[in-house]
């Protein structure tokens, strides 16, 4: 088999016309080339360089090995400056599926400075629901989820997270000047929440059984975007992510701790038996750490 450092090798002298301008170029000595040039001969069968007054010139037959040898070395150098970049983590192909609030509030901004500082890295990012989210990574379809809290699985490796909740109120409301908002505040206020049986509604509706408040539903969303979005228009109340909140408070949306504390639980998602790349954890770093100052640190922390 024709040997890499035998087509270096002639290249070099193809290139400089001698066997010592070869080796200050490769970097070896002069018998190490005229050993590798030989060595290139008798596996080819032909003579591979002719004199030509004082150079060495590639032969009629030789020529023809120029130019493909010339593409398979610079196909090389490709290969090594494509293995440091990933070293660098400056290129890999990342696919995230998400919860649709995510897509529209807080993950836009740390992909645009993640792919900022990795100009040669690509993404797909999916939104949907909880439910396809788990289909997806757990059929290998993704490589990171961003979903609601989720019960461990034999196919997932879960990374929980623990986001506060806030209370969010329309511009003028009775509750604005409260110092934190407690479900007996809320009690028969209008009010809207998550979907029903969901984690995150069922935590909600503990903390009201739990005081006794009485909680008056008018309207079920998925999305703790719309909620805010209808609170900020003047109807109801609700109590929803922190992050989500802060997303609408431009829009006159007024925003109190809200207690007990009551964790908005998100899971990072991978898939089990596929290996993480190291650009998917170099993301999901960045991602983690851009959610810190929204999380629950103490049981006593609401906002």
């Amino acid at each position: 088999m024709i040997q890499l450092r035998q087509l270096e090798a002639f290249r070099a002298v193809a290139t400089t016309g001698n066997v010592t301008s070869a080796a200050k170029l490769l970097d070896i000595s002069q018998p190490a080339v005229s050993r590798l040039i030989s060595s290139l001969t008798q596996r080819v069968g032909f003579e591979v360089f002719m004199r030509d007054g004082g150079r060495l010139v590639p032969t009629q037959e030789a020529r023809f090995l120029l130019g493909e040898v010339d593409r398979v070395l610079a196909g090389l150098g490709n290969i090594e400056k494509l293995v440091e970049e990933i070293h660098d983590l400056q290129v890999g192909h990342l696919r995230i599926t998400c919860l649709p609030g995510f897509a529209t509030t807080h993950l836009p901004r740390v992909v645009a400075d993640f792919m900022k500082e990795r100009p040669g890295v690509t993404m797909a990012i999916e939104p949907d629901r909880p439910e396809r989210i788990l289909d997806w990574i757990i059929s290998h379809q993704y490589d990171v989820g961003i979903s609601s809290h989720h019960e461990p699985h034999p196919a997932l490796e879960i990374i929980p997270i623990m986001m506060r909740s806030v209370c969010v109120l329309p511009q003028g409301h009775r509750l604005k000047d409260k110092e934190h908002i407690t479900p007996q505040d809320l009690d028969n206020e209008p009010f809207i929440h998550a979907r029903r049986g969901s984690d995150y509604f069922n935590l909600v509706n503990a903390a009201f059984e739990a005081s006794g408040a009485r909680l008056n539903p008018i309207i079920e969303s998925r999305q703790f975007g719309l909620a805010c979005r209808i609170v900020a228009g003047g109807v109801g109340v609700s109590v929803v992510s922190i992050i989500d909140a802060l997303e609408y408070e431009k829009d006159g949306l007024i925003i109190k701790p809200f207690k007990p504390v009551v964790p908005h639980r998100l899971s990072i998602l991978f898939p089990t038996h596929t290996p993480r790349s190291v650009i998917t954890m170099e993301f999901i770093d960045r991602f983690i750490k851009s959610l810190e100052p929204y999380q629950i640190k103490s049981r006593t922390q609401a906002y």
